[in-house]
């Protein structure tokens, strides 16, 4: 069996791509180098044998010779010593390298051998990767979002600092479960969004109140993602937001609606006062007469029978003005918004009650024509029934404004008055139930339709429309659309349509 020759182990160092010397155990002096060290440190063998440390590496502390001296000392006692070093080149290159050095007793010399290979590439990359870790840390604590890694039980494996600025976690807190933040009601929910995660795009939004660490409460969106990187990481990836203000500035929006439609509601009964205080005067007045006729049959000895008539009559006529009270009273009550089911004829037909009271007295004739089929949707009864008064109400001013201007201006003359007239309406419109609002007064300019129901956009003068833009609120928020536009035959025509409620009428 032929062994290998001293020269082809040298030709097998020389063929290696990592840089190969060779010091002298004792003297650390070079005495060897491959040729993959002598191209990359720029010298041949023989200028290597005579340089030091300080001929070929950077001038700092941590490349001092001592550290390098003590390396290969320990790598004769405990084994091959890896560390790393900066080797400088005959062109002053620097080259970062990785070194590993193995002591080897020759047969003639024990020497330690020293490989390294250039890493400067690499420790630039990781430079660049902890600048870019570094920045990306400085953005994520200034967001308004925080980031998560989930497992699949919900358990945080990592959590960005913003994220834990927004779940009231201190540096060194443990973040536990995502279910920790979240109270019995929201926990099923947010169990099934992790569950539902889709893998290529984040899931649709969700909200839920949150409880901080220090017990706060907040509001947060949150979208998830799952998240599958080779077998290095399995989880899901969530995205949260605090819109605790968004929700305040919500809340507070429907409390002002709230308190506006109920204010409405109070200025509709204002304007109906006059007509209600008509309409009582009758059976007041009645009741009166009735009760002082009973008085005067008692006082004469009049029949017994006679008298309890006289009674009964009075406390019929007392019972109606009840009756006009209750309705009243109940159409005003402020109370909670309470959705129902309802035919939305039946709405039109409570509202012609006081219509038709306001009417009477501004010389107007109302007519309600009703759709042959239930219009059933899904409302707040009392303020539909104020979108419609306001309508109403709004076209008998109007009429009445007509009325007063044609009697001015042509009290001469021997043409008859015109009949004013008020049509209510209800019909089925596809999907919709609709109503309409008809009057044959003056009517309204051409380019005021679109803004009628806009904020301070009025019909009649002197009115600031702070009425018709309370119709266009409350008909919003029931999914619905409310226009105007003239009337086939002069006049103004105000309608608005409701999505039809699939459950039955209430």
């Amino acid at each position: 069996m032929t062994y290998p020759t001293e020269d082809d182990f040298r030709r097998l160092l020389d063929a290696l791509t990592m840089c190969v010397l060779l010091h002298d155990a004792d003297t650390k002096a070079i005495v060897w180098a491959n040729r993959a060290a002598c191209i990359a440190l720029g010298f041949s063998v023989e200028e290597l044998l005579p340089l030091k440390a300080r001929d070929m590496t950077r001038p700092e502390p941590k490349y001092r010779r001592e550290i390098a001296v003590a390396a290969m000392d320990r790598s004769i006692t405990e084994g091959p010593q890896g560390y790393e070093w900066c080797y400088r080149s005959r062109t002053a290159q620097d080259m970062l390298s990785e070194a590993i050095a193995t002591y080897v007793p020759l047969r003639e010399r024990a020497v330690v051998m020293v490989q390294f290979r250039d890493i400067s590439a690499e420790e630039a990359m990781r430079e660049e990767l902890r600048r870019y870790e570094t920045r990306l840390r400085e953005f994520m604590q200034d967001l308004s979002e925080g980031v998560a890694v989930l497992t699949h039980d919900g358990s945080i494996e990592f959590i960005s600092d913003s994220g834990r600025r927004l779940l009231g976690l201190a540096a060194n807190d443990a973040p536990g479960s995502v279910f920790d933040y979240c109270g019995e009601r929201n926990r099923e929910r947010l169990a099934g969004q992790l569950d539902d995660a889709p893998s290529r795009h984040p899931s649709e939004p969700q909200r839920y109140r949150m409880i901080r660490r220090d017990g706060s409460a907040c509001w947060l969106r949150i979208t998830c993602r799952r998240l599958v990187i080779e077998d290095d990481l399995d989880g899901l990836l969530i995205d949260f937001r605090d819109i605790s203000d968004e929700v305040a500035i919500e809340e507070a929006r429907r409390t002002e609606a709230r308190m506006l439609e109920h204010a409405g509601r109070y200025n509709a009964m204002g304007e109906m006062a006059t007509a209600i205080a008509h309409e009582l005067s009758q059976p007041l007045a009645a009741v009166r007469n009735f009760l002082e006729g009973a008085i005067r049959r008692l006082e004469r000895g009049g029949a017994i029978e006679d008298t309890i008539w006289g009674l009964r009559s009075a406390d019929r006529q007392a019972e109606h003005a009840a009756l006009i009270i209750r309705s009243v009273r109940e159409y005003i009550a402020k109370r909670e918004p309470s959705e129902t089911h309802a035919d939305l004829r039946d709405v039109l037909a409570d509202a012609a009650y006081f219509i038709e009271l306001r009417a009477r007295d501004a010389g107007v004739t109302v007519t309600l024509e009703q759709a042959s089929e239930p219009l059933p949707v899904f409302v707040e009864r009392v303020l539909i029934g104020q979108v419609v008064l306001n309508l109403a109400f709004n076209a008998i001013d109007a009429l009445g404004t007509d009325m007063a201007t044609t009697e001015e201006n042509g009290a001469e003359s021997s043409t008859p008055p015109r009949r004013r007239e008020l049509r209510l309406v209800t019909s089925l419109d596809g999907e919709h139930a609709r109503v309409q609002v008809i009057d044959n007064g003056p009517g309204v300019p051409a380019d005021a339709h679109g803004r009628l129901f806009d904020g301070f956009s009025s019909s009649k003068a002197g009115g600031n429309g702070i009425g018709l833009s309370l119709c266009k609120n409350i008909v919003t928020r029931h999914g619905g659309k409310i226009w105007a536009q003239p009337a086939p035959c002069r006049g103004l025509e105000c309608s608005f349509s409701l999505p039809l409620a699939s459950g039955p009428p209430g």
